[in-house]
């Protein structure tokens, strides 16, 4: 278990700490819904949280394969909806180096696609991944 504390500042800003590294982390209502966006939104760090899992169990998967993904890259896309206000679209975009054979990107992708993260949103969100290799 991890626990995170939490505490409202005041004029739609929070404060979050990382339990085990005392790591703090700001929040900001987005701009189009009454904040200053001075920071990463709730949703944003939804989608922050689906990037880094992807390149992390990716990260995984190539140290066990012994392959080398190290500079890869990834770009999540949020898309709100409305009725109710949620995330209706996360799109990933992941660039990977060049040089890996056929079968590693393979299974690269497929570990992606087992993502923690990915694995826990809503099937009601479109949240496809797309491959960029070399």
């Amino acid at each position: 278990m991890v626990a995170i504390t939490l505490a409202y500042l005041g004029d739609l800003h929070c404060e979050a700490v990382h339990g085990p590294s005392r790591t703090v982390l700001a929040t900001d209502a987005p701009a189009d819904n009454g904040g200053k966006a001075e920071s990463f939104s709730p949703t944003d760090l939804v989608a922050t949280a689906l990037g880094t899992c992807v390149l992390t169990v990716m990260g995984l998967k190539a140290k066990a394969m012994g392959v080398d993904i190290a500079g890869m890259t990834a770009t999540v896309e949020k898309e709100m909806a409305a009725a109710p206000r949620r995330i209706g679209k996360l799109a990933t975009k992941i660039h990977g180096p060049g040089g890996l054979s056929d079968e590693a990107c393979k299974q690269l992708e497929q570990a992606a696609r087992t993502c923690p993260v990915h694995q826990s949103l809503s099937a009601e969100m479109e949240r496809p991944i797309e491959f960029v290799w070399g």
